[in-house]
């Protein structure tokens, strides 16, 4: 159980009580407090568990320039609930303040800070943005209480304890007190619409969210643990015997991971880092990333790349900030590329600015270093996996293409980058480089126009009968799956002049690949035009454009297509961008390629019987359109029962 310290107040020989008014043109701080920092009022514990490390911190540095001959007390932070009392105790044993510091770095510096957040803190864009972050400090514990108490003693030497009282208006009282040890407790006494700051769970719960790897040891309540006797009790074996006690409950981890060198670490301390981080993920990143800057700017960090399949997982509370180990947010737009927030991680790092609006994110230059030394940073380490083990890469392809592909069309210069490590698999498996795969093809996918040609499925179970028709003429057909195939394709065809991806169900294969020779039609063009109305009169609304095509007596005899143009646009539409949304909701287009030189086609034509001749061009239609899953509902049960009857007959 958290328990409360208490500080005796008593006058101090050489020390008078004062009372004064700080330094705040408002005649009440709770209103700017409450007002601006409601949503996310939690921080003020963060606030002052910060410099409560800070103070503690900075007794090493006094202490090695000889402004101070030794440190008071155990270097640590403790933060206690009293519920009968309805306090909360942020104590340390670090530098604490003497009379004339309360004064200056209290009365004078922090509420006269108020104004000045006021005017900071006044347009919708500011509000919105990242907020209480190292510039609130002390005053934003007036978010939860109605009253503040700070006793603190200075751990120079001769130094008196004093205590500082405010309830949040202009006055406040400085007055001796008494303290065994140098360092600053801040009490809180909670209001009540913030009782639940009275909660162990909600406090434990802030501060495992916000000082989970703060560098100082931070104590909340206690635990219960198994040690030896210390009576020296032992069993009937003759080992001594384990009892429960209660020891403090250190909360964070001063040591994190990232903040050691890389190589310090194995790959089991990465794996235990991510667990740490996410104690509810199933699975095990694939690899990570070790970030260490110092120069232009500094940075540390590690991104884990978790595995993504073919899904956009598109989270951003994955990646969380930290500055100087202290937690800031999980929300890195801005910060990160856009592509790199389907990532895990931490990123540490003092230069970002955290109390500017989000428009002034995006122009500040230190934030554009650090976004573009992340990009080039994963991108090299991508090539180098490449380079070094290339079937250990290819095996992790199918996880990492989703995010490279949303990397490619997000960020010119990592675009740029992954060619040297962006593969294509085909459908029989085979991963290629771009220059291996037009090594492979251009020989046999170059059309009549000097075009290579591309043939890829978007899902190879569903486009079986074309994948099959385009392997059997001998020509690879490429994998490009996922909601961003539509948009990866055009990007690919932007940067690689020479190429033209086409879905392999965008038209027949005499289409899709055009070469010079062509077959000859057994239909002239009379007869087609005879046949027109007919086929036509076999497909419903005007969705469908019938027209002729010589080809191979083994191919279908109705073929459906969308073409790759509209199909492509509509994909891009769905997912957003590309520039269509101008055109509305694109309707479905269908082309229906009837092979002149099949004998069903024949067939129809000859027919004399107007009646049988409808029903014999029904039937195929329905079959093409029910091979592209386009057969559905009414229609579909009227398809069935006709062929169930057909059978008794």
């Amino acid at each position: 159980m958290a328990s409360s310290k208490t500080t005796k107040t008593k006058k101090t020989k050489g020390t008078k009580g004062t009372k004064g008014n700080i330094n705040v043109t408002t005649e009440n701080i709770f209103p700017i407090i409450k007002k601006f920092l409601y949503s996310d009022h939690e921080i003020f514990l963060r606030e002052l568990v910060s410099n409560a490390v800070d103070a503690t911190q900075k007794c090493k540095t006094l202490l090695s320039g000889g402004e101070i001959k030794k440190i008071e007390g155990d270097t640590k932070v403790t933060v206690a609930i009293n519920q009968e009392e309805k306090t909360i105790t942020i104590s340390d044993n670090g530098i604490g303040m003497t009379s004339e510091e309360v004064d200056k770095y209290i009365n004078q510096i922090a509420f006269s800070g108020a104004t000045e957040f006021l005017d900071k803190y006044k347009d919708d864009d500011a509000k919105n943005a990242i907020i209480g972050h190292f510039g609130l400090g002390f005053y934003s514990s007036f978010m939860v209480s109605e009253r503040v108490d700070i006793i603190t003693k200075s751990q120079k030497e001769n130094s008196e304890a004093v205590k500082w009282s405010c309830d949040g208006s202009p006055e406040y009282t400085l007055d001796p007190a008494e303290k065994e040890t140098a360092g600053t407790d801040i009490i809180l006494h909670i209001a009540e619409d913030s009782i639940e700051f009275l909660e162990e769970a909600r406090i434990g719960g802030i501060l495992n969210k916000y000082c989970k790897f703060m560098p100082v040891e931070i104590e909340f309540g206690t635990k219960s643990e198994m040690q030896d006797d210390p009576n020296g009790e032992k069993n009937e074996e003759g080992i001594v015997k384990q009892v429960s006690v209660e020891v403090p409950n250190i909360i964070n981890n001063t040591t994190p991971t990232w903040m050691l060198k890389p190589s310090e670490l194995k790959d089991n301390d990465y794996k235990n880092f991510y667990r740490e981080l996410y104690p509810m993920n199933m699975e095990d990143a694939l690899f990570n990333i070790h970030l260490n800057v110092d120069y232009p700017f500094n940075l540390t960090g590690i991104l884990f790349f978790p595995p993504l399949k073919k899904n956009m997982d598109l989270q951003r509370n994955r990646i969380h900030l930290y500055s100087n180990q202290v937690f800031i947010t999980d929300n890195v737009e801005n910060i990160v590329p856009d592509f790199l927030t389907m990532l895990h991680g931490v990123i540490d790092s003092p230069d970002i600015p955290l109390n500017v609006s989000r428009s002034y994110l995006q122009e500040d230059a230190n934030v554009k270093k650090i976004s573009g030394y992340i990009s080039k940073k994963v991108a090299d380490k991508l090539a180098s996996m490449f380079k070094k083990d290339r079937a250990g890469f290819e095996s992790l392809w199918d996880d990492l293409k989703v995010f490279v592909d949303y990397g490619i069309l997000t960020d010119e210069k990592f675009a740029e980058r992954s060619k040297k490590f962006y593969l294509y698999k085909d459908t029989d498996g085979n991963a290629m480089t771009h220059k291996e795969l037009i090594e492979n093809v251009s020989n046999n996918q170059t059309d009549k126009n000097s075009k290579i040609i591309l043939p890829y499925t978007s899902d190879a179970s569903a486009q079986h009968s074309f994948v099959k028709v385009a392997t059997d003429k001998g020509y690879k057909v490429l994998v490009m799956e996922g909601p961003l195939a539509a948009h990866v394709v055009s990007k690919l065809e932007q940067t690689n002049s020479d190429v033209q991806f086409k879905r392999v169900d965008s038209d027949i294969i005499e289409k899709l690949i055009e070469k010079e020779e062509t077959e000859t039609s057994l239909l002239d063009e009379k007869q087609q035009e005879t046949l027109t109305p007919i086929i036509q009169g076999a497909f419903p609304g005007d969705n469908y454009e019938v027209k002729f095509a010589a080809m191979s007596p083994e191919s279908s005899p109705f073929t459906i297509t969308i073409s790759e143009w509209m199909r492509r646009m509509k994909e891009q539409q769905a997912v957003g961008g590309g520039g269509f949304q101008m055109f509305g909701d694109l309707p479905e287009k269908y082309e229906v390629t009837i092979n002149t030189n099949h004998p069903l086609t024949t067939k129809i034509l000859k027919e004399k019987n107007k009646e049988k001749r409808a029903t014999m061009a029904k039937e195929a239609a329905d079959l093409a359109r029910l091979s592209q899953g386009i057969l559905n509902g009414e229609e579909l049960s009227e398809f069935i029962a006709r062929g169930f009857k057909n059978l008794q007959s």
